[in-house]
């Protein structure tokens, strides 16, 4: 969930990166297609929606709707490690046990731990995949259209849970998978409300983005109610309860929500520009009717960006790409050129590994620390504190997110990033219980941080022109890479013996080595991008200097001919 880069995204007209693009993309409609280009709109198109053409206290209530239902429906499925518990008691896939481990009474046997984990991995690599077809069907129909395609995926996937143990053939995977197709549908439709007050953008993207992470708490909620009821509450009850939320986006979508989008700062800023105030239409003279026209879209722009000046902000924006180290590094470089080079290739390999062990680790919490703790129990008290820990992580990384991208280098977040990732692989191989509490607690931070660290990355140095099909393709690749999960689910139970040491160690020592060649190619990028601007600044103030130089000099010899 990219927080930084969409939230200057939503500023368009006054963004400095913008401007300096050589796509001059700061004019164009604001994009969710990872695929196509940045082509003008077709006239089949809807235009976007003014913001001053809709009342203050609609925007206001548009923008909580958004909240509580992508708080309802943006991410459950990452809340698997909640209701993981409550599938291996109801018995899901217990049919796949070997006589032996039903002898033995396992907790959770291991083809059944293969295929519930299965279950998450193919939810886990759809929601990355996905973002190819929502930005698409975004671009193209705008947010309602998208957000029913969501509801009608969220449906699906309910029914699918719901009914599952009725029906002939296994409808948990297709439940979890329309689950997690349905999510981004909704969340990413809803990043458009940052233009209904653009200047409290960045809070409504922190709100939006801190509902998407907290909604994993939606399967903690009923794995407590599960257990409160001694199991009657069964999962059937639950997702058909859960129907009420496709419902409500329903409505919401039909009487509250937005048909298209919503004018961005720019669009607004070049209405103004483009209509001259002396216009006449068919020889009737209008022009006090334009003006005022004119002059109230311009104090509206004024109230909704507030007294802040544009310069003001174009000067802080600037400041902060300047202070990146490595921001325009491949602007102006077509998609292709940006896909092959050294900054594409290590960003994706990094984001490779990382999701993969991330994913990993939220899918065997559990099984995990009752190994390395030799005990259930600890495994169990491990895992609920981690189902608390996730959805809180991500609204307590929100202010460290704007600290650490906003106020320091790319090489410096890139770096924080691999001391983390490095600290969660070190912690996971100690059998303690104080690092098991100390592994989530960085885990539930560095997460959030990671994923907007990386989309941030990918903004600054491919820029906004090529931003969601270079972006699009690192988090595509690395979703489906993630279905080699389950190869390291057959090493840590079949070769190690359940022992999650050696494969923690494998990945840590991965993500180290790729890690630090990432952070040193971009660390000496970035030290030769910062002399060759230096040189060129040095080179621009000689070609001002010179020419009074000249002046000067002619001056001189005029003064002593004629002396």
């Amino acid at each position: 969930m990219a927080l930084n880069d969409q939230r200057r995204s939503s500023t368009g007209g006054f963004d400095p990166w913008r401007g300096q693009s050589p796509a001059g993309s700061e004019r164009r409609r604001l994009s969710f297609n990872p695929v196509a280009q940045w082509d003008p709109p077709v006239t089949h198109e809807e235009p976007p929606v003014g913001v001053v053409e809709t009342s203050k206290s609609k925007r206001i209530a548009q923008v909580a709707v958004a909240a509580i239902y992508c708080l309802l429906a943006a991410g459950p499925v990452f809340g698997y490690a909640a209701i993981k518990p409550v599938l291996v008691q109801e018995g899901v896939y217990r049919e796949t046990c070997t006589k032996q481990e039903l002898r033995d009474g396992v907790w959770v046997c291991y083809e059944q731990e293969l295929r519930l984990n299965l279950m998450f991995t193919v939810a886990a690599v759809s929601t990355n995949v996905c973002a190819l077809p929502v930005g698409t069907v975004l671009d193209r129909f705008g947010p309602r259209i998208a957000s029913l395609v969501g509801v009608a995926f969220l449906t699906l996937g309910s029914l699918f849970m719901a009914f599952a143990a009725e029906l002939p053939f296994d409808g948990y995977i297709p439940g979890y998978f329309f689950l997690a197709l349905g999510g981004p549908f909704v969340f990413i439709s809803s990043f458009q409300l940052s233009n209904t007050f653009p200047k409290y953008s960045g809070s409504i993207l922190a709100l939006l983005t801190g509902a998407f992470d907290t909604s994993s708490a939606i399967f903690l909620g009923y794995r407590l109610l599960y257990q409160g009821t001694n199991g009657s509450f069964t999962p059937k009850k639950f997702f058909l309860c859960y129907l009420v939320v496709p419902v409500f986006i329903l409505l919401a979508q039909i009487f509250l929500m937005p048909a298209q989008s919503y004018k961005t700062i720019s669009e607004l800023v070049a209405q103004v520009e483009e209509e001259p105030p002396s216009a006449t239409i068919n020889g009737d003279h209008r022009t006090p009717g334009r003006r005022r026209g004119r002059e109230s879209v311009t104090s509206e722009i004024t109230a909704l960006l507030g007294p802040k000046k544009a310069d003001k902000r174009v000067a802080v924006e600037d400041k902060r790409a300047n202070q990146s180290g490595v921001y325009g590094a491949m602007h102006g470089k077509t998609a292709l050129q940006q896909v092959l080079s050294p900054w594409f290739v290590l960003i994706t390999l990094f984001t490779v590994v990382q999701m993969l062990r991330i994913n990993y680790f939220v899918a065997t919490v559990r099984t995990q620390y009752t190994e390395l703790l030799h005990s259930h129990s600890a495994g169990v008290q491990v895992n609920e504190f981690f189902d608390v820990a996730l959805p809180l992580g991500g609204v307590i990384a929100v202010p460290l997110i704007g600290i650490v991208l906003d106020h320091t280098s790319t090489p410096f977040a890139l770096a924080l990033l691999v001391g983390l990732a490095t600290l969660i692989g070190a912690f996971g191989v100690i059998r303690e219980m104080w690092a098991a509490y100390a592994n989530v607690c960085v885990f539930v931070i560095y997460r959030p941080l990671y994923y907007t660290a990386v989309s941030d990355y990918s903004a600054k140095v491919f820029g906004f022109a090529t931003f969601g099909k270079v972006y699009g393709l690192v988090i595509c690749l690395a979703g489906l890479f993630n279905f080699t999960q389950a190869a390291l689910d057959t090493l840590t139970h079949r070769t190690f013996g359940n022992d999650p040491v050696p494969v923690n160690i494998i990945l840590l020592v991965t993500a180290l080595f790729v890690g630090i060649l990432l952070v040193g190619f971009v660390w000496r990028k970035s030290y030769t991008l910062s002399r060759e601007k230096l040189e060129e600044e040095a080179e621009d103030a000689r070609e001002v200097l010179m020419p009074d130089a000249d002046e000067d000099a002619v001056e001189g010899t005029h003064h002593n001919g004629t002396a």
